[in-house]
């Protein structure tokens, strides 16, 4: 036996992510084992669904359901794994927020503040008064926190209607003169929209972007609280090479039915789902395109977007602007960061389905145009992924949305219904049904386990009944929405394009006759879908339902859930009541109160 004296090679150190906060070894084994994951539960669920509809051959219908299968189950596939490894991460026996963003505690409270940082807000046709307030309402407790120097606000509007901007700038006027000439208050007009959000941001950025070295954008319904932006911009500073940050921006107290439901579902499933993304993500992370502290100097060399090739829709100013700068900020060598954390940063959610379609058509077409920008040079493989996946966040719902008459046409395709494997087509319908409930199902479970969390939401009994409500209001929405969907990228293929423009983003109601002349297609496309179903089983038809009532109720469904009056008798009963309706936080409360006496 013989012994060395040499020194032991030294061990190759892991390379790390450039804020140097992160592991790229450990954040690329995350990554294979969510592939892995991935790769293997979708193909275990194509071969399921091969197994039903290759019985006695393949029919038109067999072949065209199969293709539609394999569209629109990637999107709850990876769906389920985030939402799994985010409960996993939140009740877990390690502290979660060091696996997903190990510098969040580098905030020390004592840091001295240098960087300078520019908070604005774009408008585009907007109530300007709400607006006004909620900015106000972020500079008060920004210089609450006594760092108020190191802070500007910016109006940037791309209104186009005369009466909206005169009230903006009156609006302003008295702002400034209150405040005194001196203070860090601007506000500038567009008069055309060029570009739309990005590029009213992008003429931010070439007026002033080199007076500062951080941007806070804010939707005009967007509110954060100072010590919440302090605390972002402290982890900014720690951190040079972090580009992009954000936190959870959760829904605000509403007076609408609507938006108290879907926010309530909404901030179930957003942590644990956001958790289990931003675990494998890491420095790839995306952007929500408003209260993120982003670093100028990067955002503006080279987070700038290209005008795709071709005529709108497909070609022109990209509208869904947001994800594509992620991406190039994290190429440009920046991270890009979430903090799956509630706490400080809020917005609006739309009042009611008709405005929340709106909403999602805009987000569609702009996700779309993502196909012309997967060729471009430099972008990480993960970045590259976030494109593809917002690309099949849109392409999946007209293919479920088509597997509903042809699961109805099944029957009439000339195979024996004798033979078709009925038991198994069940099972996996259940399974299926489970799986891409389980954002919601595991939300639930994180305030279920979690001390003290449902009495956040006004006590156990009231949490469950929303909770398993929102599940029947989120089906009935999603019938809606995804047939609505459906028919606009429809429309895209044919050439037409969407408008931009304001949102109504008050409590309203949705009188019949708005309802019937926009929801009488998903209404007729029920009837006939659940009618060819009745027509071969009672069973099937009752079975369906899960997926065809909301189009059988669309029309009810609209006025419903915008009644005012219901809105209110929820909101007295506290019913779907979020966190900030049982302990309001200041700025919340000093907002409703405002909003109350005007």
């Amino acid at each position: 036996m013989t012994t060395s004296t040499e020194p032991a090679a030294p061990r190759a150190e892991l390379s790390l992510t450039p804020t140097g906060t992160q592991s790229s070894e450990v954040l690329m084994l995350r990554r294979v084992i969510v592939a892995g994951l991935n790769i293997f539960l979708y193909l275990a669920l194509a071969a399921w669904g091969w197994s039903i509809l290759a019985v006695e051959g393949w029919s038109i219908v067999d072949i065209l359901l199969f293709i539609c299968f394999l569209f629109g189950t990637p999107w709850a596939v990876l769906g389920f794994w985030n939402a799994v490894i985010g409960l996993i991460l939140l009740h877990g026996p390690r502290k979660a927020m060091q696996d997903v963003a190990p510098f969040a505690s580098i905030a020390d409270p004592a840091m001295p503040v240098t960087l300078k940082t520019a908070i604005f807000m774009t408008l585009r046709n907007e109530d300007p008064s709400r607006a006004f307030r909620r900015l106000r309402l972020v500079k008060e407790t920004v210089d609450a926190t006594g760092h108020g120097d190191k802070f500007a606000y910016f109006l940037l509007s791309d209104t186009n209607k005369d009466d909206v901007a005169a009230q903006e700038e009156e609006l302003f006027a008295t702002w400034k003169a209150e405040a005194g000439a001196t203070a860090p208050l601007f506000y500038r007009r567009r008069t055309e929209n060029t570009g739309f959000k990005a590029g009213n941001v992008k003429d931010f950025l070439n007026r002033w972007g080199s007076d500062y070295d951080l941007m806070l954008p804010l939707d005009a319904d967007s509110l954060m609280d100072g010590e919440t932006i302090l605390r972002h911009v402290r982890i900014m500073e720690a951190n040079p090479k972090l580009g992009i940050l954000q936190s959870l921006v959760v829904g605000m107290p509403s007076q609408s039915l609507f938006a108290r439901i879907f926010q309530f579902g909404m901030r179930q499933g957003m942590r644990s789902y956001t958790m289990g993304q931003a675990w494998w993500v890491g420095d790839c992370g995306p952007f929500w395109g408003h209260n993120a502290l982003a670093r100028i100097a990067p955002f503006r060399d080279h987070c700038e977007l290209p005008v795709l090739p071709g005529p709108p829709p497909f070609g022109g100013h990209i509208l869904s602007h947001d994800q594509v700068e992620a991406t190039f900020m994290r190429r440009a060598g920046y991270e890009v960061r979430v903090m799956p954390e509630e706490g400080g940063s809020w917005e609006e959610n739309p009042p009611t389905i008709l405005e929340f379609m709106k909403r999602n058509t805009r987000w569609c077409q702009g996700n779309l145009q993502y196909f012309k920008l997967l060729d471009t040079k430099g972008l990480y493989p993960v970045s590259r992924f976030q494109l593809i996946w917002a690309i099949l966040m849109f392409l999946g719902i007209p293919a479920w949305t088509l597997m509903l008459p042809l699961a109805a046409l099944k029957p009439f395709d000339g195979e024996s219904l004798a033979a078709f494997p009925v038991g198994s087509a069940l099972a996996l319908y259940i399974f299926f049904t489970i799986m891409n409930l389980m954002p919601k199902i595991a939300g639930l479970l994180d305030i279920l386990l979690t001390p003290g969390g449902t009495k956040r939401y006004g006590g156990t009994g009231k949490f469950l009944f929303a909770g398993l409500s929102e599940i029947v209001f989120a089906w009935i929405l999603g019938a809606s929405d995804t047939f609505r969907t459906t028919v606009f990228i429809v429309g895209l293929i044919f050439g037409k394009s969407v408008v931009w423009g304001g949102q109504a983003r008050d409590a309203h109601g949705v009188p019949w006759d708005v309802a019937i002349s926009n929801l009488w297609p998903q209404t007729l496309f029920g009837f006939v879908v659940v009618g060819l179903m009745a027509a071969t089983s009672i069973q099937f038809a009752l079975w369906s339902l899960p997926l065809t009532l909301g189009f059988l109720v669309a029309i009810p469904f609209a006025v419903w859930s915008a009644e005012p009056a219901l809105g209110a008798a929820s909101v007295r009963s506290g019913l779907y009541a979020i966190p900030e309706e049982i302990d309001t936080p200041a700025i919340v409360a000093k907002l409703r109160a405002q909003e109350a006496g005007h």
